[in-house]
């Protein structure tokens, strides 16, 4: 029986990941195989990103590429470029759907329309209209060990550099009841770790309109009733705003025993005169206060974050102002990002544009920095006994990794690596299996990767 064959093609961030796997069970309920990476395909679905120019430009890049490949598919766009610029799509040669980011459930029936018909199909919604969360799911397996769940959507907060409001719209909180259902199936299929995403997720709960009687719900709620599902042993957060942080929500956090102590909080800048231009509604001083809190409550935290360098009117005095806050912070991580012209952002119109080779050389003197503060709080777990989750399959040296909950990559020494040890340490380990939690004792730093044996907790 002749079973039609779909590609996707991802950019962006992991909400983009999530969508695209929800997606992809969408045409397998519809009766398509996934196409491999070196096979053709009848449908190929773009699912697009389109936080800098660069990004829309790899999308229209994957489009040719793939019509190359197979000159008679069908082609959909799909997501944040989508969004933001339809026409730009309608008019490309080879494109016959355009799906912004509501409604991707439609999809495959955009793509049975065009069969029918011959005609493109465009299908992007007006996100100034208050909507409900548009939930899309995933039901069949991720990662063994580790699954994502997409529980918000949408920003308001209107960061002057940005044009994902624009794309995603307002916010919208995805019921808890629907959390936790996915969630518990998730765990009884084995899966120990969750991740909560969205586009802006400490927002959950500040949706504009919700339902007459429901009541207003937060992002604690969300990880307490997550937390409370038998099989969950640990969930992780992805990116929130400095100001949610608050000493009575990580005290409810940290109660659950289940959150891992990583916290990526986006700072942007280190300099409070660009902050404010960036519309980003806290200063320096009260990012290092929360970032006292957190350590309060979880001593070794990894606390990450991303940093735009070369925003508008950003000189060498607000550069090195970033340098020295970041320095003071300490970070586990840093993402760094050469600030990025986006059309229809008023950061865009702003006067004082750096020039692009000022914010090549800014970025690598910030990496620099970057690559010592990470391997500072990477030697300082040396000593220290971290909770890992190993992954499905050995490295190359046959040693089973995982992520600890502070987002270090560990490898972990059995008792097949002991029989050679020389470190009386390592002579105590035990067998290591995939898909387990495990006390790790950390030793020494190997590049990127924490080397540890397992301990009897």
């Amino acid at each position: 029986m002749f079973m039609p064959r779909v590609k996707f093609h991802t950019l962006g961030c992991k909400v983009n990941q999530y969508e695209t796997e929800a997606m992809e069970e969408l045409f397998l309920h519809a009766g398509y195989d996934l196409a491999a990476e070196q096979e053709s395909a009848d449908v190929y679905v773009i699912n697009t990103c389109t936080v800098t120019h660069a990004s829309d430009a790899k999308s229209r890049q994957q489009i040719r590429k793939m019509k190359r490949e197979n000159p008679n598919a069908i082609v959909a766009v799909v997501g944040c470029y989508a969004q933001v610029a339809p026409e730009v799509l309608e008019a490309m040669e080879g494109v016959d759907i355009v799906l912004g980011t509501k409604g991707r459930r439609r999809l495959p029936a955009l793509v049975e329309a065009v069969k029918e018909t011959g005609k493109q199909q465009i299908a992007v919604e007006d996100l100034n209209q208050e909507s409900a969360f548009d939930t899309l799911q995933i039901e069949t397996e991720q990662f063994l060990t580790r699954a994502t769940i997409k529980i918000q959507e949408g920003c308001d907060m209107f960061c002057s550099y940005c044009i994902i409001p624009y794309a995603r719209g307002h916010i919208a909180s995805r019921p808890l009841a629907s959390i936790v259902k996915e969630a518990d199936g998730l765990a009884k299929k084995g899966f120990r770790e969750i991740v909560l995403t969205g586009i802006h997720v400490a927002s959950y709960g500040k949706d504009a309109h919700r339902a007459p009687g429901a009541p207003r719900q937060d992002l604690c709620d969300v990880i307490e009733a997550v937390a409370a599902i038998p099989g969950i042993d640990r969930i992780r957060l992805s990116s929130i705003e400095p100001r949610w942080v608050t000493p009575e929500k990580l005290q409810r956090l940290k109660a659950t025993g289940k959150l891992c102590p990583h916290f990526h909080l986006s700072l942007q800048s280190g300099s409070d005169t660009i902050l404010e231009k960036m519309n980003r509604h806290y200063t320096t001083a009260v990012y290092a206060q929360k970032i006292a809190e957190i350590r309060d409550v979880f001593p070794l935290a990894g606390i990450t974050t991303d940093v735009i360098v070369g925003f508008p009117e950003e000189g060498e005095k607000e550069f090195l102002e970033t340098m020295t806050f970041t320095e003071r912070i300490g970070f586990s991580r840093m993402h760094i990002f050469p600030y990025s012209k986006r059309q229809g952002t008023p950061a865009a119109l702003f006067t004082g544009q750096v020039d692009p080779a000022v914010k090549k050389e800014r970025a690598a003197r910030l990496g620099e920095q970057e690559e010592r503060l990470r391997y500072a709080f990477m030697d300082r777990m040396i000593g220290h006994t971290l909770e890992v989750l190993t992954e499905e399959k050995p490295d190359t040296a046959g040693r089973y990794c995982g992520y600890s909950g502070n987002y270090q990559r560990v490898a972990l020494l059995s008792q097949d690596h002991a029989k050679t040890a020389t470190d009386v340490s390592e002579a105590k380990a035990v067998a290591v299996l995939p898909n387990r939690i495990y006390a790790v004792q950390i030793l020494r730093r190997e590049g990127d990767v924490l080397v540890g044996v397992p301990v009897e907790r």
